[in-house]
């Protein structure tokens, strides 16, 4: 397993978001987390990628508990994500928002970029490299000099695989990547993280578009008040009789979360 979840518990004060959840996520799949509105979703990404510290529990990532590190320092060790909200900045180019995603790899520091140091320089011109790379992946290279206020939705949640993929993830945490998406867009989104996949990173998705999750995921883990209630293929998940009590309303088509 690339990663492996170990009775996870997160309280804020005196709210368990997330209570004893264990899990995995196997390296080259798609895991889907999927559960209704409050089931605490984002919480479990939040402390998988070190935003926030685990009440009790443990995060082992390829065998290194990950726990107690901050986000910076999980993220070099190779776990990207994007947020369900998407965080680019609005008067910055396509290009410049994405550059910033390879600087987690560099060593530069003030005095470099002070004397524009050899370094400097070679580490810039890295990072200029891997923001086109990665914009090319997914497709929107045309739009590199394209300010973020001028480009779609659809075109924004590319660029924040793109930022993701510039930090050099081995798994990518993509959080509702389908979100305000038309079911054409969603389709787009799925075959990117599919490519993802079939270029060497593992996907792990928080989504609530139930006929994408579907059709996409090799396993979904299910959470509902904080807790984890199923986990499984997503045939086994669709005929769960916890599952569609609590979340699936009898048919995949009618789930709703975020």
């Amino acid at each position: 397993m690339l990663l492996t979840i170990d009775q996870l518990t997160k309280s804020f004060g005196g709210l368990t978001a997330v209570q004893n959840v264990s899990a995995s996520i196997e390296r080259g799949k798609i895991t889907a987390v999927i559960g209704p509105n409050g089931a605490g979703k984002s919480t479990f990404f939040n402390l998988i990628s070190g935003f926030h510290l685990p009440t009790t529990g443990r995060i082992i990532f390829k065998g290194q508990d990950i726990s107690k590190l901050k986000a910076e320092n999980v993220a070099r060790l190779g776990i990207g994500r994007t947020f369900q909200t998407t965080h680019l900045f609005e008067q910055a180019t396509v290009l410049e928002n994405v550059i910033v995603g390879h600087r987690l790899r560099t060593k530069s520091g003030l005095i470099d970029a002070l004397f524009r140091t050899k370094r400097e320089r070679l580490e810039e011109k890295m990072c200029l490299d891997k923001a086109e790379e990665v914009l090319d992946f997914v497709g929107v290279s045309s739009l590199a000099y394209a300010p973020i206020s001028s480009i779609t939705q659809e075109q924004q949640k590319r660029v924040a695989f793109a930022l993701a993929l510039a930090t050099d993830p081995e798994l990518v945490l993509l959080d509702e990547p389908a979100a305000g998406v038309n079911p054409d867009e969603t389709e787009g989104l799925a075959d990117l993280m599919k490519k993802m996949v079939n270029h060497g990173k593992t996907v792990c998705l928080i989504e609530h578009k139930m006929p994408m999750v579907m059709s996409l995921a090799d396993h979904i883990i299910v959470l509902n008040h904080g807790q984890k209630i199923a986990d499984g293929s997503p045939k086994e998940i669709r005929e769960n009789e916890s599952v569609i009590n609590a979340y699936l309303g009898g048919g995949t088509d009618n789930a709703s979360a975020s």
